[in-house]
C-alpha cells in the first residue's frame, strides 16, 4: 500500500526534545519496523488545545486533538522506502482529570485520523492510557508502530533468496 497523498498531511513534526520524530529497523527482506515518537496535536510547532480532558478540554475537542495527533504521527512515517504497509500498534495517551473513563472514546478520534488516511493500511491494535500530565501541557498523545516496506510479493510468486547470517565471530570472514 503506499502513503497517503501528501497534501493530506502536515510537514513533518519538529522534535520537541531530545528526540527523533521515528525510528525504522529493517527486520527482514522487504520488511521495516517503523515506530514513531509520541507526537501530540500541534501545528507548526504549536500546541493547539492544553489542558486535561474531562476538566478543560471535552471529549469532542479531545477526539479533534487525537486526530490531528495521529496526522502527525503518520506525517513523522513519511519517506519510508516503499511505504507504510501496515498499522500494527497505536497507543493513545489522555492527559485527563481523576475519574474520566471515556479514554476510548477520545482514542477514537485518532482510529478515525488513520481510517481517512490510509483506508487500505487496516486497522492497529490500541491502547488508550489516561495520564496526569503530558509534555506542554497537550491533551492527548499519539504512538504508532508500523511495517513499512514494498508491497510482499503477489500469491504464488518465487519466494525471495535466502540470505545468509553473518559470522557470530567479527574474525570470520565471509567466504
Amino acid at each position: 500500500m503506499s502513503e497517503p497523498p501528501v497534501s493530506e498531511l502536515p510537514a513533518m513534526p519538529r522534535p520537541q526534545g531530545a528526540y527523533v520524530p521515528a525510528v525504522a529497523e529493517p527486520l527482514r527482506p522487504g520488511d521495516v519496523l517503523l515506530a514513531t515518537a509520541g507526537m501530540t496535536p500541534r501545528v507548526d510547532g504549536r500546541l493547539t488545545v492544553t489542558g486535561l480532558v474531562g476538566r478543560d478540554v471535552d471529549v469532542a475537542e479531545a477526539r479533534r486533538a487525537a486526530a490531528l495527533a495521529a496526522r502527525n504521527a503518520v506525517a513523522a512515517c513519511r519517506g519510508e522506502p516503499g511505504g507504510i504497509r501496515r498499522w500494527v500498534r497505536m497507543t493513545v495517551y489522555v492527559a485527563c482529570a481523576d475519574g474520566f473513563t471515556e479514554l476510548s472514546a477520545v482514542a477514537d478520534g485518532a482510529s478515525a485520523a488513520l481510517a481517512e488516511l490510509t483506508p487500505a493500511l487496516g486497522r492497529p491494535a490500541r491502547s488508550a492510557i489516561g495520564v496526569r500530565a503530558l509534555p506542554g501541557g497537550a491533551p492527548v498523545e499519539v504512538e504508532l508502530t508500523a511495517i513499512a516496506g514494498p508491497a510482499p510479493p503477489a500469491a504464488g510468486a518465487a519466494d525471495p533468496p535466502a540470505r545468509r547470517s553473518r559470522p557470530a565471530d567479527p574474525e570470520v570472514e565471509d567466504e
